[in-house]
């Protein structure tokens, strides 16, 4: 890229170390603060108001929450646009999710995606770099009933989905095919706030927190038709987020449509776990899924999750003219590290083009040095 260009980098799930909270960019920071603009979705609660176990909102298993003093090292990852459209967003109520956003903006991170009413939660943040004008919004598909913002009610963007099961072998007790389609209203909302600031900006970027947890490569239906809307509508890139691994990506009308950029920077220590079975007195999904026990002092999560990236978009004659990004492993101190063997790369390679394939998705990538090119 010339001198000219504008540089938009974005990773997926960041939440300040409960162990050691300045070492968490250790081996990315540098290159997250080469961006004109780093995007993150923020995955934990900043506060010193509340406990995890005392303070739950009734029927949520499980939440992340740390002392208010460490969203401060968030600042080594350059950031300088958050999302906080998040499952958790409510996990303890309205309390604590404004709590987390003012230490997020004390920070000096815009914060998009939730906030004290619908109006706030839908705001876009607008940046202009090198006469470029870049929008961002952020919405939630994984969300709680009732914990989308309302006129003024504090919660996130809502970009709900409903789910519906269909037989489809005469035989019955066959599986079903597990169809799912976006809330219309929802929908149309989104479009409404994507076609507003397209008229304001030359580039809008779009993130969602949604899709499939846990299990490589599997892309809701909804998930298609809510990115392809929003493309519709004017977005240039979406980034998404939620399922804490990685999942495949689309070109859909030149833009590029990232359904999970994974796990980034997100260390949860095996005592954390523990401490929180304890409190819960019952097993969770979440806690009882294989852990690599070589990673679990640190980083007690799936292996899959290891596995992540930086995104990379160049801006060129205020259009993305290039996408690619950096394939990104997370080591046993849970710190996100760009991976530099030969070997790990055409493995991250293989991977991208298995999960993108797997789901009928027919995107071309191309190896240049370190990076892997998605062709616009």
């Amino acid at each position: 890229m010339n001198s000219s260009d504008v540089s938009l980098y974005a990773v997926g799930d960041v939440a300040a170390f409960f162990k050691d909270p300045e070492s968490m960019f250790a081996h990315t920071g540098a290159i997250l603060n080469e961006a004109d603009i780093t995007f993150g979705q923020n995955e934990r609660h900043y506060t010193d108001r509340y406990t995890q176990a005392r303070d739950l909102v009734p029927g949520v298993p499980m939440t992340e929450v740390c002392p208010r003093a460490h969203a401060n090292a968030l600042k080594r990852g350059g950031f300088d646009v958050m999302s906080f459209a998040s499952n958790h967003c409510m996990d303890m109520g309205a309390g604590a999710l404004l709590d987390t956003i003012d230490a997020l903006r004390s920070n000096g991170f815009a914060v998009i995606g939730a906030g004290e009413n619908i109006e706030q939660a839908r705001k876009p943040v607008i940046f202009e770099r090198k006469g470029v004008r870049i929008a961002y919004l952020a919405y939630c598909s994984v969300l709680r009933p009732g914990w989308e913002a309302g006129e003024s009610r504090p919660g996130c963007a809502p970009m709900r989905a409903s789910t519906f099961y269909q037989q489809t072998d005469y035989q019955p007790g066959t599986p079903p095919a597990i169809l799912s389609y976006a809330h219309p209203e929802d929908l149309e909302a989104m479009q409404a706030d994507v076609r507003k600031v397209r008229s304001q900006t030359d580039v809008v970027v779009a993130s969602f927190h949604w899709g499939i947890h846990f299990i490589p490569g599997a892309i809701a239906m909804y998930q298609k038709e809510v990115a392809h809307a929003a493309i519709d509508a004017g977005v240039d890139l979406i980034l998404g987020h939620h399922p804490h691994v990685l999942k495949g990506v689309e070109v859909y009308r030149g833009k590029a449509i990232f359904y999970s950029m994974g796990n980034f920077a997100f260390d949860l220590p095996n005592s954390v776990r523990a401490t929180r079975l304890k409190s819960l007195g019952r097993s969770h999904a979440f806690h009882t899924m294989q852990v690599d026990p070589e990673y679990a002092e640190w980083y007690a999560w799936a292996p899959d999750s290891r596995k992540s990236m930086i995104v990379k978009c160049g801006v060129s004659g205020k259009r993305i003219d290039r996408i690619s990004f950096l394939p990104v492993l997370i080591n046993t101190r849970a710190q996100p590290v760009v991976v530099s063997g030969a070997t790990e790369f055409q493995e991250a390679l293989r991977d991208i083009k298995e999960l993108s394939s797997g789901q009928g998705l027919a995107t071309e990538f191309l190896a240049e040095d370190r990076e892997i090119v998605v062709v616009i």
